[in-house]
């Protein structure tokens, strides 16, 4: 591409009229929209699009009014010149300017940096000056595993008071919480010294111990299997067969539900130990409603996770995954029958408080299929679901008439009418 100018400067000698002939393809130019310049030093449109053309070395620009330029070479065809107006800039200009830009930015940049600094100075102290202060108290930083080791310490020393080793099994409860720190109790050997704690003459030693274990055995597979092996679970139904304080009776049972939810092959284990037995004593003895009710909903828990996994093993076509054979091996219906439960949970429908029943009702909806026949053959059962019905349908009207549609006595409703058509 080859261009010749022609640089023509006006009187008052502020403007440079560059005046461009351009001997190359009208259609070439039309394309790349580029426009070559061959001064050195000549001004540029503001905004101008520049390149450097590596092929012919020429310094190319592209002129921002795409019309405008259309209508320019329709006028080259014709012989007609090509005019650029611009302000002329000296390369020394644009640098004192970009020097200027930068020096302003440098002192605002510098300026709010400073504000920042002391404002986080006036809010926080130095880690230096931390420190100092707590080794001045004699404080010491420890980590959780660090606490963990000096509460199992403090509650396995035979010089620790009654009390000490509460109060430590009691603080060690907070931290096992988190599934970390419940596996790095099991792995310098504390969780087998709190499933020992479970022996202890003490009542409270029993309680304490079975509510660390709880809160450590809750949704933490690896913790669960090592309890069970190390003999946790014989441990917790010993306790509950045996006459001990219902506080501490609460507890264990707390950590036997966390042990079994969730974990099939502690299940399986619980059948084989007689665990149906020694929970029908247990609620069969006089004071314990309470727990009668955390058992029902233990049972309705085991029962519902068992469909669960079935159902989705189904949907996701899978005969054969590892915790779905150890599923059905786990055989809690026939053992609920066998062991009397029907008639036991349709007894407990009888207990006064409406959360309670509630859980009844959820228990006796999942064990439908199994006890059918005795729910059928149970005047004292329809008897009571009868005046069950009658008592919810005034409450459920009382909230309807307050604006509640979806009320809670209205679901317990629905669930009494449902179970009496399915005995029908």
């Amino acid at each position: 591409m080859r261009v010749g100018c022609v640089l023509e400067r006006e009187l008052s000698g502020s403007r440079c009229l560059a005046s461009c002939y351009i001997a190359l393809s009208l259609q070439a130019s039309y394309l790349t929209g580029f426009l070559s310049y061959w001064l050195l030093g000549q001004a540029v449109p503001a905004g101008s699009h520049v390149r450097l053309n590596l092929q012919t070395g020429a310094r190319e620009v592209k002129l921002q009014d795409e019309d405008k330029f259309r209508s320019n070479l329709k006028g080259l065809k014709k012989g007609k010149r090509l005019d650029i107006n611009t302000n002329t800039y000296t390369s020394q200009d644009l640098k004192s300017a970009l020097a200027k830009f930068k020096e302003g930015a440098e002192r605002e940049n510098s300026k709010e940096d400073k504000e920042r600094q002391a404002k986080v100075k006036r809010l926080f102290r130095p880690i230096e000056e931390l420190k100092k202060d707590f080794e001045e108290l004699n404080v010491v930083i420890e980590t959780d595993m660090q606490i963990m080791v000096r509460l199992i310490n403090k509650f396995n020393s035979s010089s620790s008071s009654l009390e000490e080793k509460v109060a430590a099994l009691f603080d060690l409860e907070y931290y096992v919480h988190q599934m970390d720190n419940a596996q790095d109790l099991l792995s310098f050997g504390g969780l087998q010294v709190v499933i020992n704690g479970l022996n202890s003459t003490e009542p409270l030693v029993k309680e304490y111990a079975a509510f660390a274990l709880g809160a450590a055995f809750s949704s933490n597979p690896k913790v669960q299997v090592e309890a069970v092996e190390g003999g946790a679970l014989q441990k917790l139904l010993v306790i509950l067969a045996t006459e001990q304080p219902l506080t501490a009776k609460k507890k264990v049972l707390f950590a036997l539900c966390s042990l079994l939810r969730h974990f099939p092959y502690a299940q399986q284990q619980f059948l084989k130990l007689g665990g149906l037995q020694v929970l029908r004593s247990l609620v069969q003895e006089k004071g314990t409603e309470v727990l009668a009710v955390r058992v029902v909903t233990l049972l309705y828990d085991l029962v519902t996770e068992k469909m669960f996994a079935e159902e989705e093993a189904e949907l996701t076509r899978e005969t054969s995954p590892e915790k779905l054979q150890q599923y059905r091996q786990v055989h809690l219906l026939p053992g609920l029958r066998e062991q009397g439960w029907c008639e036991i949970t349709a007894h407990l429908l009888a207990l006064p408080e409406h959360d309670a029943r509630e859980k009844v009702l959820q228990t006796l909806g999942a064990l439908l299929a199994t006890c059918r026949d005795h729910y059928r053959q149970d005047p004292q059962l329809s008897r009571t679901l009868v005046s069950l019905q009658a008592e919810y349908q005034a409450l459920a009207a009382l909230e309807l008439r307050e604006g509640e549609d979806e009320g809670y006595f209205r679901e317990l409703l629905g669930a009494i009418n449902s179970l009496l058509t399915e005995l029908r």
